[in-house]
């Protein structure tokens, strides 16, 4: 894997960053990375990332597909890295509801031209939203891996009154304004980086990203996304169309994750019909992809091992 950490801090040459125009007229950053032309091609894997993320932080995993045959494409979702603002209130992560991601995601699915299996990989929000899509039959991917998902949201004071709380200190000001500030939760006297990883080289590539352009930075929700947050994870545990979904799915848990509700991801597991579930004890943080190479190669090649065989590569042609 120690090659693959040359692009942690560059962008891929044969890699190209290009704008989608959802339905609506938004702009969103888009990356592709062709798979090279002298290894077999395995398929086009979709990689969407969680709450104020950007692909970048991922490039050192996207070099391990690449070369594994996969053709890869991400792109950030609306209001936050390279997609704009949906708030004027500085870097604030702000969305009006979960269906909106939700209608990026199967406008862009639905256009995407991509070869081979179809698969979708996502990270914590970009876990919950894969999975949402899939359960509604949005989008069809051939499998589907689910990475630290946004499944329910931590809270002192439980979900249900969490998401009670959440409206009335809504209600005091604009739902628009940062719910907190700083840290990536509230009421936590752990640093972000713990929280995140325990690799200090992995967490340090986030920082320095950030600090090539201002634009990759987003700070804390709004009141809005974390409401809504609230309501679309608690609509999504008690979806009956849970058990009826037919896309094979991979979740991998980390049960000492600060930031998400793992015991919330492992309960909607058991009523998944076609679902793999990985868990990870304290060695992991809530950025399994980005952790601490034991953990990051276990994660990676149980990965591998799933797409291996819930979508495989096509069948050679003779002529």
């Amino acid at each position: 894997m120690a090659a693959h950490a040359l692009y942690r801090r560059a962008i891929p040459a044969a890699a190209a960053i290009t704008r989608w125009q959802a339905p609506d007229g938004w702009s969103h950053r888009r990356f592709d990375w062709t798979a090279p032309a002298n290894v077999r091609p395995r398929g086009s894997l979709l990689f969407q990332t969680g709450r104020g993320d950007v692909f970048e932080k991922y490039l050192e995993t996207f070099a391990h597909w690449h070369v594994r045959g996969w053709s890869i494409t991400a792109f950030d979702w609306r209001g936050q890295g390279g997609s704009g603002r949906c708030t004027p209130a500085g870097d604030c992560g702000h969305i009006d509801r979960f269906e909106t991601y939700l209608d990026d995601l199967a406008a862009f699915w639905d256009q995407w031209d991509a070869a081979g299996p179809r698969v979708l990989i996502g990270h914590s929000m970009g876990g919950h939203l894969a999975l949402r899509a899939v359960v509604e039959r949005r989008i069809d991917p051939a499998a589907c891996v689910l990475v630290a998902p946004m499944l329910g949201l931590r809270s002192p004071i439980g979900p249900r009154f969490g998401e009670r709380m959440a409206r009335l200190l809504a209600a005091m000001g604009s739902p628009l304004r940062p719910a907190w500030q700083g840290n990536e939760r509230p009421h936590t006297l752990k640093s972000r980086e713990t929280m995140l990883t325990h690799d200090p080289a992995r967490y340090a590539d986030e920082v320095w990203w950030h600090g090539t352009d201002a634009m990759l930075r987003t700070g804390p929700p709004s009141w809005r996304w974390v409401i809504d947050a609230f309501r679309s994870t608690r609509e999504l545990r008690t979806n009956p169309a849970l058990g009826d979904t037919q896309v094979p799915i991979q979740m991998l848990v980390a049960e000492a994750d600060a930031l998400v509700d793992a015991r919330a991801a492992i309960a909607i597991a058991a009523h998944l019909p076609d679902v793999e579930l990985l868990r990870f004890g304290a060695e992991s943080a809530h950025e399994i992809l980005r952790e601490a190479d034991p953990v990051r190669g276990r994660a990676i090649a149980a990965i591998d091992a799933f797409l291996d065989a819930r979508a495989p590569a096509p069948q050679r042609t003779h002529a």
